[in-house]
Formats: structure tokens, sequence, C-alpha cells
């Protein structure tokens, strides 16, 4: 498989260098976090010729005499030099059996520099913090974004047409070797078999397996809609799912906890608050929904609004659905003190369309950037004060 530099979490990584945090990487099965660790560890070895690097793989049969904390602490312990900047790397950490001894008195010694990877069951975001006593830093990697698909095909033109293969192939590069389609969706349906068995059913003792794959394939087929745990239990049951919400709601969660879904709440633009009910779940990748559901009740819009979301997480946004009166504002997007209102079409070509998706940013009367993205192939325009984007140019970062 051809490999690519990703530039977002390399640049993230360098800039954590040396900082006491412990630095672990996370993310779903299949999103190249090995592949990055070891990109950076190339970086430091050609960077820093001082630096004295401790990498363990437990990937690679050559650390399989470490899978024991103690082990691995006198390894690390008989590897590090004093007088010069210790950097330890470990990648598939929670095949070490009680790791986390060793890494927090790795933390205490303050003689490391720690990045670590590992598998989503046992370094889920919810657990860090009970795992870990010292001070830690998630990096979350995510499947390929358009840019990065087109920078692996190499493609430089007809970007609009391109975004439709991006639905479809998603960003689960390992697929991308496959030219068979059949033999890519293969792939694509294996890392959710393993997401679902070992992070989810396994951790969890989940018992009843059938319920958690028509769950999934509901969310799936559902992506970008309003929802409640209450809401998806009454339409289980009417579909001869019997279970109930208290259910659907840890599943929910162990589903987001894996990195399969992002929950998205909603927020009141006019009260500025925060509202509990009603939230929306977007697919870390789409070529999940392809692969397990093919084109049935396929919804463009909706679609490029799940790809919206995840790129606005990708590049640090917290996200949330926005609420105006009896309006709905696709997306509220805060990083430190910007904030952006974006609204998400497919085809806005038709004059009701555009006024419909304009209508809820007129009706915000603050004045932060306020865009309408769409698949309009054509270079942004300004519409009473509110920039209209061709996505697929919004997508590769292009706003000019």
């Amino acid at each position: 498989m051809r490999l690519i530099e990703r530039p977002h979490y390399l640049n993230r990584l360098k800039g954590l260098k040396g900082t006491p945090d412990i630095k672990i990487i996370t993310g779903i099965r299949r999103s190249g976090k090995s592949e990055l660790i070891r990109a950076f560890a190339k970086n430091i070895k050609e960077t820093d010729l001082r630096a004295n690097l401790i990498q363990i793989d437990y990937g690679d049969l050559r650390y399989d005499d470490l899978k024991d904390y103690k082990r691995l602490f006198e390894y690390v312990e008989m590897n590090y030099r004093p007088n010069t900047e210790n950097v330890l790397m470990i990648d598939e950490v929670q095949l070490c059996d009680k790791f986390e001894l060793a890494i927090n008195s790795f933390h205490n010694s303050k003689k490391y520099d720690i990045y670590l990877t590992g598998s989503n069951a046992f370094l889920l975001s919810s657990d860090l913090a009970t795992l870990f006593t010292g001070r830690f830093i998630e990096i979350p990697v995510f499947p390929f974004s358009f840019e990065e698909f087109c920078y692996y095909f190499e493609i430089k033109d007809n970007y609009s047409n391109h975004l439709q293969d991006y639905l479809k192939k998603g960003g689960l590069a390992g697929s991308y070797v496959y030219k068979n389609e059949e033999d890519a969706t293969a792939y694509i349906k294996d890392v959710y078999t393993s997401l679902i068995k070992r992070d989810l059913i396994d951790r969890y003792n989940i018992e009843e397996a059938t319920l958690l794959d028509t769950l999934t394939e509901f969310l799936m087929d559902n992506i970008s809609n309003l929802t409640t745990a209450n809401n998806i239990t009454n339409i289980l049951n009417k579909n001869k799912s019997k279970t109930n919400h208290v259910t659907v709601g840890n599943y929910i969660k162990y589903l987001c906890n894996a990195f399969m879904f992002y929950k998205v709440k909603r927020y009141d633009i006019r009260g500025k608050k925060y509202l509990e009910i009603n939230d929306k779940y977007y697919l870390s990748d789409l070529s999940f929904r392809y692969s397990m559901l093919g084109v049935r009740n396929m919804d463009y819009g909706r679609a490029y609004e799940n790809i919206v979301a995840i790129e606005l997480l990708r590049r640090g946004y917290e996200v949330y659905v926005g609420k105006l009166y009896q309006k709905e504002v696709d997306f509220v997007a805060m990083k430190a003190n910007e904030k952006i209102y974006i609204q998400v079409s497919d085809d806005i070509s038709r004059k009701q369309t555009l006024e419909r998706e304009l209508s809820p940013l007129f009706s915000i009367k603050d004045a932060y950037p306020k865009i309408l993205l769409a698949n309009t192939k054509h270079p942004m325009t300004i519409m009473e004060g509110i920039k209209v984007f061709d996505i697929a140019r919004w997508l590769l970062g292009d706003e000019s």
C-alpha cells in the first residue's frame, strides 16, 4: 500500500514533543495510528540525532517477551540513557498485560517523553483518565480526509466527481489496494466485524449481538437525523427487535467510544445554551454505510453533511447542531474565540432550495461568519454576506 505523509497529525505530534504529558493516539481501527507513530519515529531519527528513541511494537514478534508490565519496565529502564532526551514509543500497548502500571511509573519518573497507540478496546477515550494517573493528551486520528484521498490518488482536477468516489470508498486507506470493488467492500466489512466483535462485544460482554448489529445499521441508515434513545427503541420494537431505551443508550455510547459514530449535541443559538434532547450521530467513515447497506435510501445531502461533520472534528472544532426558534442550522462550529455557522446541501440550483438553505443563516443576527456548502462546482460566491462554497473545494481547504 502506498504511504503518504499526514502533516496535520505529524505536526501536532511535533508540537507536543518534549512535553511532560503521556501522548495517546486514538481513533477507529485501520485509521492509520500505527503508521503515524512510525512516521513520527522516522522524523525524530532524521531531525534529532541526540534523542534516544526506545521503540516497541507489540505487533512485532521481536517484542513478544515484553508482554508483561515488569518485563516492559526492565527493558525500557535498561535502554534508558542519562543526559539526553529519551523518547518512548509503544504501538499496540494493550498487548502488554497491566501496561498501565509500567506507563504510569515511566511518567512519574519524568525521564521519558511517552507516546502510545493501542486497540480501541483498551484505549477508549472514556477509560483514559482511569488508566493513567498522570496528565495525558489524546490525539484523535480520523480516516483519510477528502484532501488526503485526492493526494493519495494524485487527483488534481474534476474534484466534484471524485467526491462521489470518496463517498463510497471512504477514508480507510487499507481498502485502496484492492482493484476489485467486491474485495474492497470485503475489507471494510472485515474492519466493521473486528470493531463490533473485539472492541464492543468482547469488551462489554454484550449478549445481544444481533441487536447491536441492527442498531448500528439503523444509525448508519439515519446519519444526520435528530434522534433519541427512546425514539430508536420505539422504532426497533415496532420492527420486532425487542429492547429498551437503557440498552439502546448503552450500545450507542459503546459505538461512540469505539469511534464508529460521533455524537453531536444541539445548541440554542439565541439562548446560547446546550440542549439535552435530540442529538445527531455521524458515521466516522461513509464506506461502512456503503459496504453494509449499499445505496438503499441514499440521500446525498445527508451524506455531505456527515462528511462535513467529520471534517470539522478533524480540524479541531467543537461541533453542534444549531437551533434558532423553529429553524435548524446544520452546524455551529467553535474553536477558541472562533465561531462559524454552516449549512450543507446537495443541489442549490433551484431558487426554492437555495432560499430554504439560506433562510436559517439570515435569521442569525450576530456577526460571526456564515457559510453554505453545496455541490456548486464553482468558485466561492457571496450572497448578502453569506459565503457559498463548492463543498469539494472547501474540503480541500480552498476557500478562495
